[in-house]
């Protein structure tokens, strides 16, 4: 389909539109009302109840039972598997702190526990605040060792 007069319009963002304006009176063809119609609750200032609100009937959000709690004593661990840790260089101290600097960790929240998912191939000095079994095993098998900070 070429170019012809029927289907030009200017290039993208070179017309700009004014934002519109309701109630600008009855020429505009919104003015007066402005779109709200006549009177009743949804035309006055402040109008329309709040969210949620269903004309006096019990709302869903009160009438669904509660559930559960939230243990205020729950730690956030952020995991880390041993796999990831290949991008260090053998021989190196991996700490926290490092952790973050690599990207491999975010945010440490409330302690940092290594997984033992993977392999490794490098011998590796870690300090974590947690380590599974099987990841302080692989650790320890290359001669690293795994500390509990």
């Amino acid at each position: 389909m070429g170019i012809n007069l029927s289907n030009l319009k200017p290039a993208e963002g070179a017309k700009s539109y004014d934002r519109f304006r309701k109630g600008r009176g009855h020429g505009s063809g919104n003015g007066k009302t402005a779109g709200k119609g006549q009177k009743g609750q949804k035309a006055r200032s402040g109008g329309a109840p709040r969210p949620g609100f269903e004309g006096g009937q019990m709302p869903l959000y009160r009438r669904l039972p509660k559930r559960g709690f939230t243990n205020i004593n729950s730690k956030q661990i952020v995991v880390v598997n041993v796999s990831a840790l290949e991008r260090f260089d053998d021989g190196a101290t991996v700490t926290v702190e490092t952790l973050v600097e690599s990207g491999l960790v975010k945010n440490p929240r409330d302690g940092v526990k290594i997984l033992g998912k993977g392999e490794l191939t490098k011998k590796l000095n870690v300090q974590a605040n947690a380590f599974s079994e099987s990841a302080k095993k692989k650790i320890e098998e290359l001669g690293g060792k795994a500390e509990v900070i």
